[in-house]
C-alpha cells in the first residue's frame, strides 16, 4: 500500500510539474515572439489560463497532505485529546462530503459545458472544467491517505516522508 501511495503522489507532481513546465514555456516562447517578431500565439494566454486551473485543481491535495492549506486551531487547541480527535474526525468527515459533492457538482457543471468551445484553442469546455472534478476526486484520495494520522496524532505528511516522518499541527500530540 505504502508504494502505491508514494507512486501516487510522486505522479500527482509529474504531472503537476509537466504542466508548468508547459505554462512556462508557452508563456516564455509568446513573450519572445512578442518582441522579436512583433506577433504572438494567439492562443498562448488561454492555454496559460487553463494550464493553471488544472494545476490549481490538480495540486490541491499535495497542499493538503502537508497541513498547507488554512487552518485556525483555536478551537482545536482548547480541546482535550479526546475532543480533539473527535473534532479532527468531523473535519476529515465534512471534508469528505464536501469533496464528494464538488465532484458531483464539477461533473454536472463540465457535462453542460461540452457543446461549448474556447475561443482560441477551439477545445470543448469540458476539458476545462473537468479539472474541478478530477482535483476534488484527488482531494478525497490524499484526504483517504492521511486521515488517519491526522485523526489520532493531528499529524500531516511531511514533504520529505521518505524518513516516515510526520508534521505535527500545533497543539497536536506527535505519536
Amino acid at each position: 500500500m505504502k508504494r502505491l501511495e508514494t507512486a501516487f503522489v510522486t505522479l500527482n507532481g509529474w504531472a503537476l510539474i509537466a504542466m508548468l513546465s508547459a505554462m512556462a514555456l508557452i508563456v516564455g516562447t509568446n513573450i519572445t515572439l512578442r518582441y522579436t517578431t512583433s506577433h504572438s500565439l494567439p492562443w498562448a494566454d488561454e492555454a496559460a489560463r487553463y494550464l493553471m486551473i488544472w494545476m490549481t485543481f490538480g495540486g490541491a491535495g499535495l497542499v493538503l497532505r502537508t497541513g498547507g492549506h488554512v487552518a485556525i486551531t483555536n478551537l482545536q487547541d482548547a480541546l482535550p485529546a479526546t475532543g480533539q480527535k473527535i473534532m479532527r474526525a468531523a473535519i476529515v468527515l465534512g471534508l469528505l462530503v464536501f469533496f464528494g459533492f464538488m465532484v458531483q457538482v464539477g461533473y454536472q457543471y463540465a457535462q453542460r459545458m461540452q457543446y461549448q468551445v474556447t475561443p482560441a484553442l477551439r477545445l470543448p469546455f469540458l476539458y476545462v472544467y473537468a479539472a474541478m472534478p478530477v482535483g476534488f476526486s484527488l482531494l478525497i484520495l490524499h484526504l483517504l491517505l492521511i486521515a488517519r494520522p491526522f485523526i489520532t496524532a493531528g499529524s500531516y505528511k511531511r514533504l520529505d516522508d521518505a524518513e516516515g516522518g510526520t508534521a505535527t499541527l500545533p497543539g497536536g500530540a506527535n505519536g
